[in-house]
């Protein structure tokens, strides 16, 4: 069994990290810059960062706040939000990021993947899917959850990996915030379609999630939450233990 990682996001809208519920009501939370040293410090394997905003504002993601996160932390940094272009990818690089997440970009233009998986490598791009159930089946979301595309999710998503993605990043919109555990059912249509890492994103409410979801999914990579580890509910050196516990392999 591979490794299982523990990913903290830190969700950026206007300089400060927020949560909310669905993708809605976003409460203040703290600093990404203490918050991003935090993680680094105390166990967590990597750190996701979305500008969240940049999408739906129609802007390029903020760099500066971007920069002071990654020379704060020893740990591999995936920066998303208002990723549309190549010199994007270039720009969050340069910044101190080692993957970068695309979603509504990638939407609006397919070739961006292939592009950036020629230039950068695979490694190095990461397909980010905002995913809700609509009328029985899973339809992909753009613009920070707020529009539908009406694409199916799992035919996008495996589609996204043949052109050059390397690594999966699932959000279940039905279960964002609502901690009351990962959508398996979706995550494991994804991990059937696929043959690169994918990462559970949505749902989480305590440290047995984890262990339910690396049980009943066992090639799933990664679990990623927010507000549980933002507000101490759980604490990553005490959920990595109980996963050890539970015969998890994971970095201590």
């Amino acid at each position: 069994m591979i490794t299982k990682r523990i990913i903290p996001c830190l969700d950026v809208k206007d300089g400060r990290v927020v949560k909310g519920v669905n993708f809605e009501g976003l409460n203040d939370v703290s600093s990404p810059v203490s918050l991003g040293k935090y993680y680094s410090d105390c166990g967590a394997d990597e750190l996701v960062f979305y500008d969240i905003t940049a999408s739906s504002d129609g802007r390029r993601l903020f760099t500066d706040i971007l920069k002071e996160v990654a020379s704060n932390i020893f740990i591999p940094l995936t920066v998303g939000g208002g990723i549309n272009t190549l010199d994007d990818f270039d720009r969050v690089l340069k910044c101190g990021a080692d993957k970068v997440s695309v979603n509504s970009g990638a939407i609006k233009n397919p070739e961006l993947i292939p592009l950036a998986a020629e230039k950068y490598g695979s490694q190095c791009v990461v397909i980010s899917a905002d995913v809700k159930r609509v009328d029985g089946g899973f339809r992909v979301f753009a613009r920070g959850g707020r529009d539908d595309t009406g694409m199916e999710a799992v035919s996008w998503i495996k589609r996204c990996v043949d052109n050059g993605a390397g690594e999966v990043v699932v959000n279940s919109i039905d279960t964002d915030g609502v901690k009351k555990g990962f959508d398996i059912e979706m995550l494991k249509a994804v991990c059937e379609a696929v043959n690169v890492p994918v990462i559970a994103s949505g749902g989480a409410g305590c440290a047995e999630d984890f262990v339910k979801l690396f049980k009943e999914i066992p090639d799933i990579d990664a679990g990623l939450a927010a507000s549980i580890f933002h507000f101490g509910e759980v604490k990553i050196p005490e959920l990595k233990k109980l996963l050890r516990e539970n015969s998890i392999i994971v970095r201590l």
